[in-house]
């Protein structure tokens, strides 16, 4: 199949399928004699492999070898489950990062009078980089 039945197959688009044979992820498709990609069942397979893995928010180099590890029928699920690990926490660091973020914003907007006047503390912190922030 073409390239644009494989991005509709698998969701994703030409440019990033493009891309991930670019960046070496994916393995380059084979050629016709006029030298469109042509995809077998297998690329598909990896490419919805590769999608579902950035979907959970693997990073290009976490897919990579997670498709790697897929691909190795002598892996240990260790190695899958210990680099999953390692996402899970990276994930939850990312959480609280996040939560603190909305906290300083919420805390910001509660200080903002939000009227007709042009004293605002939101746009005050902004520009201070944060030196004057109203959270704890």
């Amino acid at each position: 199949m073409n390239i644009g039945q494989a991005a509709q197959r698998t969701g994703l688009s030409a440019k990033m399928i493009r891309y991930y044979e670019s960046i070496g992820l994916l393995q380059p498709a084979e050629r016709s004699d006029s030298g469109y990609r042509r995809y077998s069942p297998h690329d598909l397979h990896a490419l919805s492999f590769i999608k579902r893995s950035r979907d959970l928010g693997f990073s290009l180099e976490e897919a990579g070898k997670l498709l790697t590890l897929w691909q190795d029928r002598e892996r240990a699920s260790a190695d899958v489950k210990a680099l999953a690990l390692r996402h899970v926490e990276e994930l939850e660091r990312k959480i609280v990062e996040m939560a603190s973020l909305r906290d300083t914003l919420n805390d910001l907007i509660d200080h903002c009078q939000g009227n007709d006047r042009p004293d605002c503390t939101i746009l005050k912190d902004l520009a201070s980089g944060g030196c004057n922030s109203t959270s704890t």
